[in-house]
Order: C-alpha cells, then sequence, then structure tokens
C-alpha cells in the first residue's frame, strides 16, 4: 500500500466522509464490522462499499427499467478512476475515494467494469435459469467485490483472492435469501429457476407467500436449500479470515458471523422470509463485536509481551 500524504487534504477527507454516511446508512451489519478495522484502514473500505452502492441505487431505482442512466454513469466512473488525476472531491466525492483507494492498494480497474456490468444485467436479466447461472451472475456483482477487498485487508495471492471472492457471493446469497419478496417486489428472482421446479414451486406460489406473508410447505423448503447453500459458502470461505492481516481479522470474522447469523434467523423463523425482513438483533450485533474484539485484543497483548500497543490515526 502507498500511504496518502499526511495529513490528507480537507476535500479528500471530506469524500471520504461522505463515503462513510453512505456505507453506514445502507450497510449496518457490514459497517460495523468495519469500526474493527484499524482507522487508516476503514476509509478505503467506505469507498469501494459507496461505489458500489451508488451503482446499486442506479440500478433500483431506474425508472421503467432505462439502462442509459447506468451506462452514463458507469462510463463516466470507469474512466473517472482510469484518469491520470483524480476527480474533484468536493464534486465528486465518492468517485474521488475511490480513485485514490484504487491507487493506494493498487486495484485492478477491471474488477469495477465487472460489477458495474452484472449491475446492468438487473435491468434485463430478472431470472436465473440454474445455480451456475446464477452464480455468474454473483461473480459480477458479489465476488469481485470481495477480491477489491481482500488487498485493504492485507490478503494476497490465489488463494486468498478465491476466498474473498467466495465470501463476497455467500454474502450475497444471504441477501439473497432474505429479500426474496423485496425482489420480487422489483421483478426478480435471485433464486435458480431448476430450484424452484425441484422443490415444486411456481412464481405464483412465491407472489402468495408476499401477498399472504405465509409461505407454504414447499417455499419453505426451497428457501432451506438456498440456506444450506450459503452456509456452504461460507464454510469454503472460512480459510480466508486467517489470511489477512492479523489487525483486520477482527473486522472479517464480525462481518463474517454477523451475517451467516442472518440465515440462523431464516432457520428460526422456519424459513419464513416472508412476513417481514430478517435482521440479527442489534444486541446480539454489539455482542458479536465485542466478543471478537476482546478475542483479537487478548491475542495481541498476549503476542507483545502483555505492551499495549501505540494508538493509530489514519491522517
Amino acid at each position: 500500500m502507498r500511504p496518502f500524504a499526511h495529513p490528507p487534504r480537507p476535500e479528500l477527507v471530506a469524500a471520504y466522509v461522505q463515503c462513510r454516511r453512505i456505507h453506514a446508512h445502507y450497510g449496518r451489519t457490514y459497517y460495523l464490522a468495519t469500526r474493527l478495522l484499524p482507522p487508516e484502514r476503514r476509509p478505503h473500505v467506505w469507498a469501494l462499499y459507496a461505489f458500489a452502492r451508488v451503482a446499486d441505487e442506479i440500478v433500483d431505482n431506474a425508472a421503467g427499467g432505462d439502462p442509459r442512466r447506468l451506462t452514463g454513469w458507469s462510463e463516466h466512473a470507469l474512466a473517472a478512476v482510469r484518469a491520470a488525476e483524480p476527480p474533484h472531491p468536493r464534486l465528486e466525492p465518492v468517485l474521488a475515494a475511490t480513485w485514490h483507494t484504487m491507487r493506494a492498494y493498487d486495484l485492478d480497474p477491471g474488477l469495477l467494469e465487472e460489477f458495474l456490468a452484472s449491475m446492468a444485467m438487473d435491468l434485463t436479466v430478472t431470472r436465473y435459469a440454474t445455480w451456475a447461472d446464477l452464480r455468474g451472475y454473483m461473480r459480477g456483482s458479489a465476488a469481485v467485490i470481495g477480491e477489491l477487498m481482500a488487498p485493504v485487508l492485507g490478503a494476497s495471492g490465489p488463494e486468498a483472492l478465491h476466498c474473498a471472492g467466495t465470501l463476497g457471493e455467500a454474502f450475497q446469497l444471504t441477501n439473497f435469501v432474505r429479500d426474496v419478496a423485496e425482489d420480487l417486489d422489483r421483478g426478480r428472482i435471485y433464486l435458480p429457476g431448476e430450484d424452484l421446479r425441484r422443490c415444486g414451486v411456481s412464481e405464483d406460489a412465491l407472489a402468495r407467500a408476499v401477498r399472504c406473508g405465509r409461505p407454504d410447505p414447499a417455499v419453505r423448503t426451497l428457501v432451506a436449500v438456498q440456506v444450506r447453500r450459503a452456509l456452504d459458502l461460507y464454510e469454503q470461505a472460512r480459510p480466508g479470515l486467517a489470511m489477512v492481516d492479523a489487525s483486520a481479522q477482527p473486522c472479517l470474522e464480525a462481518a463474517f458471523t454477523l451475517y451467516r447469523a442472518i440465515l440462523w434467523q431464516v432457520v428460526d423463523h422456519d424459513f419464513d422470509v416472508f412476513a417481514g425482513r430478517l435482521s440479527v438483533p442489534r444486541r446480539a450485533r454489539a455482542l458479536t463485536a465485542g466478543r471478537v474484539v476482546a478475542a483479537a485484543g487478548v491475542t495481541r497483548l498476549a503476542a507483545r509481551g502483555g505492551r499495549r500497543p501505540p494508538r493509530r490515526s489514519w491522517s
């Protein structure tokens, strides 16, 4: 990593603060986890999250599925992050912060291009016939985000990037499971069509579960299949928790634990994701974060022979 000049310009700090606000508003679970990162790394996670969120919001709010707004923003964003000079932080705070983060960690802009291509699919593709088809979409929409985040957390090498990409998929499939009703309201189904057929679930049955807030047994079975698949992705990604820097491990472990806990909420509700949006209770999130921090603190203190590490600041 090439560190920023010290202190960074106030305009750049403000750009990262704007990214933090976006992250805190839209990604509460993951934002809580990022608070466990060393202060100098947090802004870079905020920037990458904000970049992804801006594109996602354009897709979700696209009137009539008009692809032109996303296409225009994508072309502008990719040109901006590839430019020799950064965008003006006051005029384009998210792109300015992303530009600096991409260079601080020598990240590949091609990964952002893959992500934006998947976002464009959301405007024209609303069904996925097979798990392989859905995973192809998730490659661009989730795995590449994991691969972008990995260097920020101190991970490198093919195995670490594979784990990071798989964890990104696990996070997204968790969202798909939780948000079946919300996605269906937008006309999208992120569950493989082959799974619907195997479980004997029609799209009408899904729509009926949304209207009534009460799934029938076949729909519950369909959701259970996705939960098992997501849990398997978490297990495949688990080795990556030890491949990041020790200072970043509490953040990654908290994100892993808290997101996976959403699936256990689904299990506890007998695979009913239609009565209301499930989430991990705030107290449970705080307890998990506290436990992870305490365990990491004991480990670091022991490694230093009982000496408290010096405080560090991003600036």
